[in-house]
């Protein structure tokens, strides 16, 4: 009779829970009996780990072998565990000391000949361990400098499992060839249930993480560069309408280069949600600037929110976190899935339930909305073209709930690039840079203002706050005041317009909003022109 024990971690989510992975030999007929509320993948390690543990040399166990996971009650799915499994079951038949193993915490797959093959959410998985008190952790060699992330915590990669064997036996270690396929990152390309390739995928978007525009190629759009700096600078929702080719795609892809970057501690939030799902960029284990996500509009409610069969995964919303998710052609989406967006834009997380339990994934992200006026695109005062007809118009743009855009705080009309505009020399606007080091000046004035709260921007400090703690100068209110007599606005709409009024004064360097700054917002709030000038005042 033979017990060992080593340790392995669940993914619920993003959180890890660390499983106690037992074995124990007993005389009998020779069986393989895995327990512990593991799903399909997981009960097929039985064969993985047999012929792994065979093809590294050693001998596999001709008893009775059943190997526990603890705590029962928690489900665990994937192949990570296939690990801890096959080193639990060395150890009762004394191939491997216990003792060496109790302490370690082990992830990583088996492939047939005893390879170790990587598996998502190392990173969340090693700081759940880290969190239990664990110090010691075996993955995959590929995956070493996730690991490695998390700080206080030993990591040993590994490319065999005979590696292994022979590091916690003491023997010499053999020298093991690189993956034949010669890949850095075996996941890439890996297929997300109702989601396509990681790379261009159809339906959901994958993120991207190198944002090579600069926003001085946008041509004139002075009203809708203030909007997207604006957005930068309070993290505050944006929809774009305009003809097509007036510039709403270029506008949402140089938003993310202004945005600042991630700190510590948000760039370990991002890596672990695309680490999740199997999402992170070859060679670059952290990721340390804002993703940018763009879903096509076929992209389901799944694919948008999360979910998937089986286990749940994350949406665009959660690999948009502390980035930009930019809707494209928003009234093609569906109304479920637009309708769906409501509760992460208000909470910063996604809730997914399923029979097998809760998931919750982050989502406090910055949203961008773009729209055609029209089906055609060329419905406007100025055009003539559109044969659009007035039900079809209104059918169009009703597809764009009122809850959901009375969530968002800016509206902007982009109007058509003129030809004057278009090959007027020396006329670009302010490059990336410029308007990046003022975004970043702005947000340090309200974080300097929001210390000691558990808020970090303009968008998400509560109304009610707004009106009690932080008053705006006297009179600025009125003419948003006399908005929301009159029905134009509605209070959370009130509210929403003082938060970007507090951020107009941050980019201009005031220490509260004045009437012009309330003004700006109200007109960027409805869309509504109100004479006011659309840049960014300098300090009073």
């Amino acid at each position: 009779m033979g017990f060992a024990r080593t340790c392995s971690v669940a993914l619920v989510g993003v959180d890890g829970v660390v499983v106690e992975v037992q074995a124990d030999l007993e005389p009998g007929v020779a069986a393989f009996t895995l327990v512990g509320l593991p799903d399909k993948s997981l009960t097929e390690s039985k064969d993985r780990v047999r012929a792994a543990v065979v093809n590294s040399g050693a001998e596999w166990p001709q008893k009775k072998l059943t190997v526990g996971l603890s705590p029962a009650s928690v489900p665990k799915g994937g192949s990570g565990f296939d690990l801890a499994i096959a080193c639990a079951a060395l150890g009762a038949s004394e191939r491997i000391d216990p003792r060496a193993l109790a302490d370690i915490v082990m992830i990583g797959e088996l492939g047939l000949d005893g390879r170790v093959r990587p598996v998502r959410g190392v990173l969340p998985a090693v700081l759940a361990a880290a969190d239990a008190g664990y110090e010691q952790v075996v993955v995959p060699e590929c995956a070493a400098a996730e690991a490695a992330l998390v700080p206080g915590v030993s990591v040993l990669g590994v490319r065999t499992l005979r590696q292994l064997v022979a590091v916690l036996t003491d023997e010499p270690v053999p020298d093991e060839d690189p993956d034949e396929q010669g890949r850095t990152d075996p996941l890439a390309g890996l297929r997300m249930p109702g989601t396509g390739t990681a790379t261009g995928m159809h339906g959901m978007g994958a993120a991207q993480y190198d944002h090579g525009h600069d926003l001085a190629d946008v041509v004139g759009q002075l009203a809708a560069r203030t909007a997207v700096e604006v957005a930068a600078a309070g993290g505050h929702h944006l929809f774009l309408e305009g003809p097509p080719g007036a510039g709403k795609t270029m506008l949402a892809e140089r938003l993310p280069a202004i945005l600042p970057p991630l700190g510590r501690g948000e760039s370990l939030e991002v890596t672990a949600v695309h680490s999740v799902a199997g999402l992170l960029p070859p060679g670059k284990p952290l990721v340390d600037v804002a993703p940018y996500c763009a879903p096509h509009h076929s992209a389901t409610m799944q694919a948008l929110v999360g979910g998937g069969q089986g286990v749940a995964r994350p949406g665009a919303v959660s690999l948009a976190h502390r980035g930009v998710l930019f809707l494209d052609e928003t009234p093609e989406f569906s109304s479920h899935a637009l309708d769906a967006l409501r509760q992460p834009l208000e909470s910063g997380h996604v809730v997914i339930a399923r029979s097998a339990g809760v998931v919750r994934f982050p989502a406090r992200f910055l949203m961008v909305l773009a729209a055609n006026p029209c089906p055609c695109g060329r419905f406007s005062q100025r055009d003539t073209l559109c044969e659009c007809s007035p039900a079809a118009i209104r059918r169009y743009q009703g597809r764009l709930s009122g809850p959901l855009l009375d969530r968002v705080d800016l509206r902007v009309e982009v109007d058509r690039v003129t030809r004057s505009q278009l090959t007027q020399r020396g006329a670009r606007g302010e490059s990336t840079a410029t308007v990046a080091d003022r975004v970043r000046e702005a947000r340090e004035r309200a974080a300097a203002r929001l210390t000691d709260t558990p808020w970090r921007t303009n968008s998400e400090v509560p109304g009610r706050e707004l009106r009690s703690r932080w008053y705006a100068s006297p009179g600025a209110m009125d003419d948003a005041e006399r908005s929301l007599e009159r029905g134009a606005l509605t209070a959370r709409g009130l509210d929403r317009v003082l938060r970007v009024a507090w951020t107009v004064a941050d980019l201009a360097g005031r220490d509260r909003p004045e009437a012009a700054d309330v003004t700006l917002a109200l007109q960027l709030r409805t869309g509504v022109p109100r004479g006011v000038p659309m840049a960014i005042g300098a300090p009073s």
